[in-house]
């Protein structure tokens, strides 16, 4: 009788050890080492069968040059938000990895678009009844063909199953919760994870069928299991928002077929999520009267122009140290700026406390609204409000020159659809429009921008 393997896992990290030990050197966890039974005495290969077509065959080396990709088209999700995340559509062949916070929406969100796609679309659930997705794809989109439901946690099971049946898309909700009889642990454990994964990559590989997997995260926001499965994948998307609003971003973290700097918007309702085609709508605020402490900054997500609302409050600090707090915005960059403002526009905001906030819980990194951040700052220190059709794209340097960002032409175009009137810009930026309605100030320095809106 072969010998049963066994090895040890750190539950936080997937960190692999021969042996037990305290902490784990990779996350430096304590008590954290498990250990798991890897192998089953008598292990053998599962196989996939090939679809009737005869997809399947055996991989031979060819020239670059030779490789034909027209035949394997990218699969419209019918989805624009989830295509614009993914770079075009799901292609073949591929395993893309979804993770959110408990709640956020990720099942409602992959039912949604399996009852939308053309393709046959089986959607295996080990957490759900049949009946119990029923209920949300009636309140969803109640007449779909094309879609099948399989409760099962078994991957020998799930894969007779597709051999039968033949989709074209496979929907496991969730990964955690699949198990195989090669591997002795529990599901959910790191080695069950990894085999689970390994044998659906094997398939999706030599089917040219996508798969999409769910996937559970951790207290700090990580997707559960060993880090390795987020390296095994093709894509890794994150599925994120306040379960306390409405709207849900969903953002790709790691994308081996398109960019990573898309983000796609949905809103939630009753009957599901709705896709947001322009996202500078729901992020600016509509107010019957102007209020200081408020500026518009033209930013980027990706290859789409966002406009974001920047709010500010600056206030007498009460207590010896004042306060500096950033909602949506790097907290460090807030103190940068501040600095500036002191040092080079004379303004006197050390014994002031600043909070900072970026409307619709969304975060963003673009330099570009710097500007638009040292606006609304100054609007609240004096207590003036800016005109509400003024929106701003510039970097702040240290020494308080204004910075051309890149993209400007887009970003003005977008202010210019959406009725502002004046976008303050650096003047060190190229632009070639012509016959503009909006307005474009040129500035060069933080000095020019406190004599143009104070």
């Amino acid at each position: 009788m072969a010998k049963i393997k066994t090895t040890f896992y750190c539950q936080n990290c997937g960190a692999q050890y021969a042996k037990w030990q305290g902490q784990c050197n990779a996350c430096k966890a304590w008590n954290t080492i498990a250990e798991e039974l890897i192998q089953k005495p008598e292990k053998s290969d599962w196989k996939v069968s090939a679809p009737a077509s005869g997809s399947k065959r055996i991989a031979k080396p060819l020239k670059i040059n030779e490789i034909n990709i027209s035949e394997d088209a990218r699969l419209d999700t019918l989805d624009a938000e989830f295509n614009r995340v993914l770079g075009g559509g799901i292609v073949p062949g591929s395993l893309v990895l979804l993770g959110g916070e408990p709640g956020i929406g990720k099942s409602t969100l992959l039912l949604q678009i399996s009852l939308k796609l053309p393709y046959k679309t089986l959607y295996v659930s080990g957490e759900e009844s049949q009946k119990q997705i029923k209920m949300r794809a009636e309140r969803i989109n109640p007449n779909n063909n094309n879609c099948y439901i399989l409760t099962e946690t078994k991957t020998q099971n799930i894969f007779k199953q597709i051999e039968s049946l033949e989709p074209d898309v496979v929907i496991i909700d969730s990964i955690q919760t699949l198990h195989s009889d090669y591997i002795e642990s529990s599901s959910g454990s790191i080695s069950q994870i990894k085999e689970c994964t390994t044998e659906l990559i094997k398939f999706a590989k030599e089917t040219a069928t996508p798969v999409i997997l769910i996937g559970h995260i951790t207290k700090d926001g990580h997707i559960a299991g060993p880090k390795i499965l987020e390296h095994m994948v093709d894509t890794v998307l994150q599925f994120e928002g306040d379960r306390n609003h409405v709207f849900r971003i969903l953002r790709a973290n790691k994308n081996r077929f398109g960019s990573t700097h898309e983000l796609g918007i949905y809103e939630m309702q009753g009957s599901g999520l709705r896709e947001v085609s322009n996202p500078s709508e729901i992020l600016i605020s509509k107010k019957d009267e102007v209020l200081s402490g408020n500026a518009v900054a033209a930013t980027l997500e990706g290859m789409r122009p966002l406009m974001i609302e920047v709010q500010a409050l600056v206030s007498t600090a009460v207590y010896g140290t004042p306060q500096r707090s950033a909602t949506g915005f790097n907290a460090k960059r807030l103190n940068m700026l501040l600095a500036v403002l002191e040092k080079r526009a004379g303004f006197r905001l050390g014994a002031k406390d600043v909070f900072l906030n970026i409307t619709g819980g969304i975060t963003v990194d673009d330099p570009a609204i710097d500007l638009a951040v040292v606006a609304a700052i100054l609007s609240s220190n004096e207590d003036e409000a800016l005109p509400h059709n003024y929106c701003f794209a510039a970097e702040v340097g240290l020494s308080g020159e204004i910075r051309p960002v890149q993209r400007v032409e887009q970003r003005i175009l977008e202010a210019e659809k959406l009725g502002f009137s004046s976008i303050f810009v650096s003047s060190y930026n190229k632009i070639s429009l012509k016959n503009l309605k909006i307005k474009i100030q040129l500035i060069s320095k933080i000095e020019d921008l406190v004599s143009l809106i104070m």
